[in-house]
């Protein structure tokens, strides 16, 4: 029998892979706590636990880490790192400290399957869903990397965005363990309100998630209705506009926050202009959907063949929504002298989607690739 990775367990998962090893429950509190909070990746760092029982560990789980490909720290303090998951496929983690909290940035799959114009990531197609663990580890590293390398025991990370690579509600089996980790007062001990989903717009999972583990959400809107949506955010073909607003407006009964986040990327001459803007606004009112809006410079990329809108008009944007009484911010661009701002990460992932679309033009029976 393979060895679990233990790094996939929520506490649940943690107690019944405990039960199975003939173990009390309350040792996986034990585990949990020296894996999350104490960042331990050796069975025998783990004082308090019986030898024989770390024996058993020895031989039935391990805590694997994500192997570091690079690490680059942008001129304000920005850091991105680049992990390898293996069969070619890399992924982009990013930390960003601000004064009052440090936010990581987490990526969920290995390339995207959804393909948003702006998007660079979209552009190179999709590989496979990340594992809980693959998920989890990102954060386990960068916790427990950046407490070493400012020499103190307290926690650095107060926020997790699910923004890096992929959709993640497009691998929601593997995602909710890993939010209940983060969650957990053993594990991360992160307030739901300090966690954050954001979704291209994945109607059922918005559902879904409401009821299974609320915690923030943001939606990438990026238009004012679905002729510029389905174009921007092809997900929206399947999902319009409409809803979309309308499971957002159902997900407030259960969610930390009472408004929801809405990103909305700045193209020039694309989505930018006064018109648009107050075609947002009278979407939004129509709605009766508390929210804010993000807008987020467009960080250009050679295959979009779309340019950032100016600042001026950002700010002309900015301020119809303001006006309407919607709070409305500008997201601050970090990280982009080392290609860790919204919109950049690639990682480097091998596209299997071309590859699975040709296989199914071949009238036999094949295997599909990872992911599938």
């Amino acid at each position: 029998m393979a060895a679990a990775n233990l790094l996939d367990f929520d506490l649940e998962g943690m107690a019944a892979f405990c039960e199975r090893l003939g173990e009390k429950r309350f040792r996986a509190t034990q585990l949990f706590r020296w894996i999350h909070q104490k960042g331990a990746g050796d069975f025998a760092q783990m004082s308090d636990l019986a030898k024989s029982l770390r024996d058993k560990l020895a031989g039935a789980a391990t805590i694997p880490p994500l192997r570091v490909i690079s690490e680059h720290t942008s001129a304000d303090g920005t850091v991105k790192w680049l992990f390898d998951v293996g069969a070619g496929d890399a992924i982009e983690t990013v930390f960003i400290p601000e004064d009052d909290r440090g936010t990581l940035c987490i990526s969920s799959q290995a390339g995207c399957a959804v393909g948003c114009r702006f998007c660079s990531t979209g552009h190179q197609g999709f590989s496979r869903n990340l594992s809980t663990g693959e998920i989890v580890a990102q954060l386990w590293h960068a916790e427990h990397a950046l407490r070493k390398r400012s020499n103190t025991e307290d926690r650095v990370i107060s926020n997790v965005v699910m923004m890096g690579m992929g959709e993640p509600l497009q691998n929601y089996a593997a995602l909710v363990p890993a939010l209940r980790i983060m969650l957990d007062d053993h594990g991360y001990g992160l307030s739901r309100r300090r966690v954050t989903v954001s979704t291209s717009g994945v109607v059922p999972m918005i559902e879904r998630l409401r009821h299974d583990c609320p915690v923030a959400l943001a939606v990438s809107l990026h238009a004012p209705d679905d002729t510029l949506r389905n174009d921007l955010v092809p997900i929206n073909r399947k999902y319009p506009v409409a809803e979309l607003l309308a499971a957002c407006k159902r997900y407030l009964d259960t969610a930390p926050r009472d408004f929801i986040t809405f990103e909305y990327c700045m193209l020039d001459g694309v989505n930018d202009s006064p018109t648009q803007a107050q075609a947002l606004v009278t979407l939004l009112r129509r709605a009766q959907l508390p929210c804010k809006f993000n807008l987020i410079p467009f960080n250009p990329f050679p295959a979009s063949g779309l340019l950032r809108s100016p600042r001026e008009r950002v700010v002309a944007f900015a301020k119809t929504l303001q006006a309407a009484g919607f709070v409305t911010t500008i997201r601050k661009t970090r990280g982009d002298d080392i290609d860790a701002a919204c919109g950049q990460l690639a990682g480097e992932v091998q596209d299997r989607t071309r590859v699975q679309q040709r296989l199914r033009r071949i009238p036999v029976i094949t295997q599909p690739a990872a992911g599938a």
